[in-house]
């Protein structure tokens, strides 16, 4: 083998089971993938994946050589840097996805100057807030906020992102100012429900409970149940009802007073925000600089 190219494409088509969407993840033609994995197995003696014309899937002799191979381009990556510091270009793609309205009000605005700093890194940036599979979608690295969800899952914490509680100034003008929990259901207070699922129960208004050190939830009635980050705000926005939400993500709204912060002695549990990679060797030296540059951009929105 004269390089490491063919093993980099089995690699990659084995983990997302798909030639088709290898190919794309490494910006090349669906040819020379499959043309790339015929040669390493003629290189090797065996065949390493099972071609049927809906899926691929690895041989047993497949399955200990992907072992091998991911290892060893993780080891090749890692000795090609060991010593690079700021002195070599970071080259190369890094396929990030990140929850969406965090991605559009926080990570996004910063990414010029990221992109000045590392001018020959292709970023891939896929934003949604289903939980992706790192593997067959081919994702380096993702940002999670809260559980994990798959302990096979290697997440690094990076901070917990502040929560406030906030209204527009016309629903206040009609409800008025909350001044106590009391206050929320003695003035009639109504509430935003945010849900993943919709149909499912609302989790109520969340609060620390300064007595036992733990969160719990007040009922708050409310006629509208949205399962989506932007819908959410911009209904806050609207003057619908009270929201919830991540300062990352209004900031903005509480500065020009489109938005007002009420209750700051009783906001919500801080959102966990974790870096999360498929396996150890996946913190090549791209995704360490990515993950120190996110660092960066909230910490200033952490508690």
């Amino acid at each position: 083998m004269q390089n490491l190219e063919p093993i980099l494409i089995f690699v990659r088509v084995a983990e997302m089971g798909s030639f088709t969407r290898a190919a794309d993840s490494l910006g090349i033609q669906k040819g020379r993938a499959s043309t790339a994995v015929r040669t390493l197995e003629s290189d090797v003696g065996v065949r390493l994946l099972h071609r049927t014309t809906r899926s691929v899937q690895l041989t047993e002799d497949g399955r200990a050589f992907h072992a091998r191979a991911r290892d060893l381009l993780a080891d090749v990556d890692d000795l090609h840097s060991m010593f690079a510091g700021d002195r070599v270009a970071l080259r190369g793609r890094l396929r990030v996805d990140l929850p969406t309205e965090l991605a559009r009000t926080t990570i996004v605005p910063a990414l010029p100057g990221f992109m000045t700093t590392y001018p020959e890194l292709e970023l891939e940036v896929s934003s949604t807030d289903r939980q992706v599979d790192l593997v067959q979608e081919g994702f380096d690295c993702v940002l999670r906020l809260g559980p994990i969800g798959d302990e096979a899952l290697i997440a690094r914490p990076l901070g917990r992102l502040r929560m406030v509680n906030a209204a527009s100034p016309a629903y206040l003008k009609r409800f008025g100012i909350p001044h106590s929990l009391e206050d929320l259901q003695r003035q009639g207070h109504r509430t935003i429900h945010y849900i993943r699922t919709l149909g499912s129960k609302p989790h109520g208004w969340e609060y620390p409970d300064h007595d036992n050190g733990q969160y719990a939830t007040l009922p708050l009635p409310g006629a509208l149940r949205v399962n989506s980050v932007q819908t959410y705000e911009a209904a806050g926005l609207a003057g619908m009802g009270l929201i919830q939400v991540a300062l990352s993500g209004v900031r903005r709204h509480l500065e020009s007073g489109a938005l007002v912060e009420i209750l700051p002695d009783f906001c919500p549990e801080p959102l966990n925000v974790s870096l999360v990679v498929a396996h150890r060797h996946n913190l090549s030296r791209r995704v360490r600089v990515f993950m120190s540059w996110i660092d960066e951009v909230l910490t200033p929105y952490f508690e």
